[in-house]
């Protein structure tokens, strides 16, 4: 299926690592011109460059989310450098300290509330405007299913995750007629750095040798961390495949959508 991805520009925020990065390599494989952030413009640039290697239009800005000065420049190099933004993908955010209910500081919160919901505020209400005045738009929000499935621990994170979940509603409503459209995505277990990181640290920990291979550390070790009814974790291709489609022309119709990408951890309907 042709996503009719060519042209539109891009902004990825927090696409230097992880889930970021394999959403915005997966939009530039589609054709899409992306604007890759994060805070290094070292880490940035790395993936930019290697993204325009592989025969992909691809530049980096840097800046900080919580700063509105930041936001502000960010997003006008953004547009100097490659046009008009017409996808919007705030993926940027992420927990901080792990804290449970019998540690848990006001600060924390809101800390992570700015970190996350107010960040992906400051970035959408700032691209907004051009995607309304082009009559075309798509708004991805990055959730969690910590927002659907709430640990005990980082009660903090699972809040703000579930206020991404509700932005996104709110501002499907209000640009419908428009042409544009605001969806969220909630990934589970995806095979990030980090995570394979904390799930070879587990496997080193029951006895595992360094040289067991992913699969038997899959197995071993995702029950201890979800209950997830395919018994392996996503991968970064198959949570871009879901966004480059979400942000194509093709889904013209899906607004307001909460997408849960989480191989049946959901006990819902």
């Amino acid at each position: 299926m042709d996503l009719e991805l060519q042209g539109p520009v891009a902004l990825v925020t927090g696409s230097s690592r992880g889930i970021g990065e394999g959403i915005v390599r997966g939009l530039a494989q589609e054709g899409a011109t992306v604007i890759v952030h994060g805070r290094s413009r070292a880490a940035a640039e790395a993936v930019a460059k290697e993204i325009v290697a592989g025969g992909g239009q691809a530049f980096a800005v840097t800046g900080d989310l919580t700063d509105d000065s930041a936001v502000e420049n960010l997003v006008a190099e953004a547009i100097s450098l490659a046009g008009p933004i017409s996808i919007l993908v705030n993926n940027a955010g992420g927990s901080g300290a792990t804290e449970d209910w019998s540690t848990t500081r006001p600060e924390t919160w809101s800390e992570g509330y700015d970190r996350n919901v107010l960040a992906a505020l400051r970035v959408t209400t700032r691209v907004l405007p051009g995607m309304r005045e082009a009559g075309w738009g798509r708004v991805i929000n990055i959730s969690s299913m910590a927002a659907l499935m709430p640990p005990f621990k980082r009660p903090d994170y699972a809040a703000a995750k579930a206020a991404m979940i509700t932005m996104t509603s709110s501002l499907a409503k209000a640009v419908a007629t428009e042409g544009i459209t605001a969806n969220c995505v909630s990934p589970g277990t995806i095979r990030s750095d980090s995570l394979e990181k904390a799930f070879r640290t587990v496997a080193s920990n029951q006895g595992m040798p360094p040289e067991t291979t992913w699969q038997k550390i899959e197995e071993k070790v995702l029950p201890l961390f979800a209950d997830v009814a395919m018994r392996r974790v996503g991968t970064l291709a198959e949570i871009s495949d879901a966004i480059a489609f979400l942000a194509s022309p093709r889904a013209s119709y899906i607004t307001g959508t909460n997408l849960r990408l989480d191989g049946g951890m959901w006990p819902g309907l």
